[in-house]
């Protein structure tokens, strides 16, 4: 494969510099949970389901251990020192108190409710390696990306009903997606409730449910096998829910997450302490799920030039790369996002994006990379925008980008038809099959225009990561160094959710999950 030359010391140092910076928020947060938090790990309990108003039983749970003042040692503990108690299942317990039949009040002995925590924790633990190891079965069984070597193909369905999802996601399978990704409803992710069972009536997407989870899976488990391949399923964990997403989606099987440790405050206004918090809990469980995450380094060049911010995206790739290996998550599971998002009425921008997109590929030699399509540029001509999307398709094959999300021609028109999502499909084997080998026949001219170009992105991001590191990640934030979008530590959405810990807190997940403990890459 093709390599620019680049200085390997100046990756270390930038290396070590977002080690530190995601080192010291993690030691800021760890003294504090959240309700997510909570109400993700009393789901990986056992417990689910709504009440007569709809309200799902975790948060009612949450919410009553809020009002006692106990919900700062842990949902785990009440609720298992009530199981002890009562002789009941963690779902009797959350049931009664739902029904106003029981009230939690922390009592008995800790230790045996830490015993019972730990038994539940088990449990969940090896339902969730299961379905791991069942996707590893399926895949040995089967295969995945029958003909051409990756990029997967990574399509979208967003009808707003997951019936009608599942349709569009059986053709697109057999028309050869090798991911399908289910649009989360538009503001899902400010809702702090996860919604129940198959819903039908999302906007701009379908929510993200247990139940949608489980049927999708099921669909394409169906398609996998008739077309030959396993069909792997992507949602979105982030949000205010993002921790309990990450259960649902680890105890149904799903493969991918879109799970950003900023995307969350900067785009959403999520309060940052709320999701430093809620990313590391919720990349955790993605983590020992065998889940690759994806990250949304790819919106800061919506709201910012791609040529200007570009070493900003490799400096929130470096600081969401470290942030994951905290959570306990292996390079091969970290989908760092990017994008092929410069004006094309750039000259030589072409080489610019090949620049771009090289440099990402060899400072994340063993991630899994998620390349982006163009879309802020796109307009109602839908021949240029194929051509776009050729190009796009070509940069990703000579980089060896890993994830591939299928641009689509008619972007800046509507969402797109079955027969939009065919025609790119048709475009990436076309431009994957006839490049095939090309990564392996060129060579980058040294000292050249592109060699250039991601040397000099390189060293703006070193600089910039060190400047993150003497200022700390809430400051650079809030100054708007990414994406040009600025976001205060008290401000946004969920901060009332943030609960400091107490002396005796406990939760029986991370010890279980992270064996041995968070750890630096």
């Amino acid at each position: 494969m093709a390599h620019l030359q680049l200085d390997q010391a100046r990756i270390d140092r930038a290396r070590n510099s977002a080690r530190r910076i995601a080192g010291r928020v993690f030691d800021d947060m760890d003294r504090s949970t959240t309700t997510t938090v909570e109400r993700a790990t009393l789901r990986l309990m056992g417990i689910d389901g709504v009440d007569e108003n709809q309200v799902p039983l975790p948060n009612r749970v949450v919410d009553h251990l809020q009002e006692q003042g106990l919900l700062n040692r842990g949902a785990a503990l009440a609720v298992a020192a009530a199981m002890n108690e009562q002789g009941w299942t963690a779902q009797q317990v959350a049931e009664a108190v739902a029904a106003g039949r029981l009230v939690l009040d922390g009592g008995g002995d800790d230790t045996a409710a830490r015993n019972t925590a730990d038994a539940l924790a088990a449990q969940s633990c090896e339902h969730i390696a299961a379905q791991r190891a069942q996707r590893a079965a399926l895949i040995g069984n089967s295969g995945e990306n029958g003909e051409v070597a990756q990029p997967w193909l990574y399509l979208i369905v967003a009808t707003g009903n997951i019936y009608e999802d599942i349709k569009q996601a059986r053709a697109a399978a057999e028309q050869g997606a090798d991911i399908v990704a289910v649009i989360r409803s538009t503001g899902q992710s400010l809702l702090d409730y996860v919604p129940y069972g198959a819903t039908t009536e999302g906007f701009g997407g379908t929510y993200a449910t247990q139940e949608n989870f489980r049927l999708m899976r099921a669909a394409l488990d169906e398609v996998g096998a008739k077309v030959g391949r396993y069909i792997r399923l992507t949602n979105y964990c982030s949000g205010l829910c993002m921790p309990e997403i990450a259960a649902m989606g680890a105890i149904e099987r799903l493969d991918m997450m879109l799970n950003d440790s900023m995307y969350g405050i900067i785009f959403r206004d999520i309060n940052m302490q709320r999701t430093f918090i809620d990313q590391f809990f919720s990349r955790m469980i993605n983590g020992y799920a065998g889940i690759i995450i994806n990250t949304g380094e790819d919106n800061y060049l919506t709201t910012a030039d791609a040529v200007e911010a570009a070493h900003t995206v490799l400096a929130s790739q470096m600081i969401n790369e470290q942030f994951a290996y905290l959570s306990g998550l292996a390079p091969e599971q970290m989908g760092l996002g990017h994008a092929f998002e410069i004006n094309p009425e750039l000259e030589n921008g072409f080489l610019w994006e090949l620049a771009h997109a090289q440099l990402v590929r060899q400072v994340f030699p063993d991630a899994s990379l998620k390349y982006m399509p163009p879309t802020k540029h796109m307009t109602g001509n839908i021949f240029k925008g194929h051509v776009q999307d050729a190009l796009f398709n070509m940069v990703s094959t000579v980089t060896q980008q890993n994830i591939h999300l299928l641009g689509m021609m008619t972007e800046a028109i509507h969402t797109p038809f079955i027969q939009d999502r065919f025609l790119a499909i048709q475009n990436a084997r076309y431009v994957f099959g006839t490049m095939r080998d090309l990564h392996s026949e060129i060579e980058f001219k040294s000292g050249g225009l592109i060699e250039q170009r991601a040397q000099a992105v390189l060293a703006e991001t070193e600089s910039m990561l060190a400047e993150i590191e003497r200022i700390g990640l809430p400051s650079a934030i809030a100054q708007g160094m990414f994406a040009e979008i600025k976001r205060t530590a008290t401000g946004g959405k969920g901060l009332d959710g943030v609960i400091a810990k107490a002396p005796g807190y406990y939760n029986p997940f991370p010890k279980r999950m992270l064996q041995g403990g968070p750890r630096h890459g």
